[in-house]
């Protein structure tokens, strides 16, 4: 039986098209393969010829090279890092090398000066008058920091006032409108800079006007040069880690909430709502700490990382901080201190009633979960750099990482440095009376 022309065509056409299809997939895979071959090399050149990757990432990033342009990225790194007898010397880059640099000039500050403090105002009114009339910036101020009759009754400070652009803490949103922070306080103003900015944050100068100033390196007597040494760009940062932090309640019957401010008066941050469920986000600098609160008992609360239960505190508390926090309320608790630049979140117990229970340190894509213990005999309460105090009951959760949205500090010098004066002069570190060596007796002849 002869086939009939319609099947004749029909296989025809349908082998035609299907090599057609198969002669664009391999056109596309060449071309794929190409420009992802250029892409990768321009990449690796760069960041070789900057000796700032590892071997093994770079031998990852050759996967998918043919052979010969992954012998010649190999040759690139040979010639770039030194090799010794046993194993390459490895170049890992330094924290002092991060520096601030400005797209554009910044035009827009955010001054944060320290409330009933008297001390201060003379110091906010020189910076407010050399960033507006020497610098023709655009300052803005809290609207609480002008009603300060110190401030408000002051006529020679009039003209200077009212080009202040104010704002009102959680009310005005001024995160897109901020190039830079200066802080005139103590540690607690930086921390309070932080809460301002859920999420990216400016870059923050802070100047030690403060109790402690282990945050703030920079001396106020000679503000003018300071200052414009970071309008120009001229100066080291320090990324300092900040912990989002996910507060999951059940609901509960309670009194009706008015314009977002609770019975106790603590306003909501990004309050969501779920079915029967109440969400609450924080972007945290120091710490969380969670506590027994007014309860004469134990806490007895189960801290999950990745999913998986851990241990369970029972003490008056458990303390999860940022590096920068690790200097904070955990030194205080016997934790060790690490640097900023450390990529780490710290668990540290508060009097735990255990011998063994030391502080441990996680790394910092890590989620950590924090419930109260099925058979807990009482509530917790938490809170967050010392502030949104708040109850934890029974099927709440704290959700714990870090967070994408660093602060980046301005350094007096560099991150290395600064630190260790704060340990320093702040902390006194390892003070302590030098030891007498032992006097050399002469020969007697």
């Amino acid at each position: 039986m002869k086939p009939c022309l319609e099947d004749l065509e029909y296989k025809f056409y349908t082998g035609f098209f299907v090599k057609l299809h198969n002669f664009l997939l391999e056109l596309t895979e060449i071309f794929n393969r190409y420009f992802r071959e250029k892409c990768i090399l321009l990449r690796l050149q760069l960041l070789i010829s900057d000796k700032s990757l590892s071997f093994f990432f770079i031998w990852s990033c050759c996967i998918c090279l043919s052979p010969g342009k992954k012998m010649k990225i190999l040759k690139q790194v040979m010639n770039n890092f030194s090799f010794s007898r046993s194993a390459w010397n490895w170049h890992i880059q330094d924290p002092a090398s991060q520096r601030l640099t400005w797209n554009k000039p910044p035009k827009s500050v955010l001054v944060i000066k320290k409330i009933r403090d008297a001390s201060l105002l003379q110091p906010f009114k020189e910076l407010c008058v050399y960033l507006t009339e020497e610098n023709n910036m655009i300052v803005y101020v809290e609207k609480k920091v002008l009603e300060d009759p110190a401030i408000a009754n002051d006529e020679n400070f009039g003209p200077v006032k009212k080009k202040f652009c104010t704002f009102r803490e959680d009310y005005d949103d001024i995160s897109n409108q901020i190039d830079f922070i200066i802080c005139l306080g103590g540690d607690g103003t930086l921390l309070y800079a932080s809460s301002l900015f859920q999420g990216s944050v400016p870059p923050v100068m802070a100047f030690h006007l403060g109790s402690l100033g282990f945050l703030t390196p920079f001396n106020f007597e000679n503000f003018q040069s300071q200052v414009t040494q970071v309008i120009e760009g001229n100066a080291a940062l320090v990324l300092r880690s900040r912990l989002k932090v996910k507060v999951v309640k059940e609901h509960r019957e309670k009194s009706p909430v008015q314009n977002g401010i609770e019975e106790n008066g603590v306003v909501s941050a990004n309050l969501e709502k779920e079915v029967g469920k109440q969400i609450m986000q924080y972007q945290v600098l120091n710490e969380v700490v969670v506590d027994r609160g007014p309860s004469s008992y134990l806490s007895n609360v189960d801290v999950f990382l990745d999913g998986h239960l851990i241990t369970t505190v029972q003490g008056d508390g458990v303390i999860v901080s940022t590096p920068t926090g690790s200097t904070a309320y955990a030194a205080a608790a016997g934790a060790s201190m690490i640097h900023p630049n450390v990529p780490a979140i710290m668990i540290t117990p508060i009097c735990p009633h255990s011998l063994s229970f030391r502080p441990i340190v996680v790394p910092a894509g890590v989620e950590l979960k924090i419930m109260l213990s099925p058979d807990a005999r009482n509530t917790a309460w938490v809170s967050f750099d010392g502030r949104k105090r708040q109850e934890i009951c029974h099927g709440d959760s704290i959700s714990i990482t870090t967070s994408c949205y660093p602060l980046p500090s301005i350094c007096f010098r560099d991150p290395v440095s600064d630190w260790f004066e704060s340990l320093a002069e702040c902390l006194h570190w390892n003070v302590r009376k030098k030891q007498n060596n032992f006097a050399v007796e002469e020969e007697e002849f």
